[in-house]
């Protein structure tokens, strides 16, 4: 079984990239607090590196900046590669199987002072004014008379 569940903060802007075939793919590095302090009393965090492609990586890209928390599922791969100088590399990372937003706009605004993201992008998670609501069973007709003080809830 291979799964993965972080939450954790963007460390960096997602910069969203094509491949040759037009995919969309963000890769993306969130630190993750551990759940320990180091002796001196400072927190530590692991930063790992993450990919998301198609759908997600374009809302990543979209409507998160650094900083922000979000949630990852996933799974860890592996791959290899040769860099310019013939040097074999490998890497680790977390393939983004799912990304969750885990802060309101507004939220993100404020921790990043962000002017650049338009309004009318991201869904608003203002709360609206209560409203009374409509009790589901008012219309229910029974033949049994019960009372609400009659209810074990």
């Amino acid at each position: 079984m291979n799964r993965v569940i972080l939450v954790g903060r963007l460390t960096k802007d997602p910069e969203l990239r094509h491949t040759n075939n037009d995919i969309p793919v963000v890769q993306f590095t969130i630190a993750v607090n551990r759940t320990y302090q180091s002796k001196s009393g400072e927190k530590q965090a692991d930063f790992i590196n993450c990919v998301a492609w198609r759908q997600q990586a374009e809302n990543l890209a979209r409507y998160m900046r650094k900083g922000s928390m979000i949630g990852v599922e996933g799974q860890i791969q592996t791959r290899s590669y040769d860099d310019a100088n013939g040097m074999r590399k490998f890497v680790t990372e977390v393939l983004a199987e799912s990304i969750h937003f885990l802060e309101p706009k507004s939220a993100r605004q404020d921790y990043n002072s962000f002017s650049d993201i338009n309004q009318y992008d991201a869904p608003s998670y203002k709360e609206k004014p209560q409203q009374k609501q409509r009790d589901p069973f008012e219309d229910l007709q029974s033949d049994f008379d019960v009372s609400n003080d009659d209810l074990p809830f």
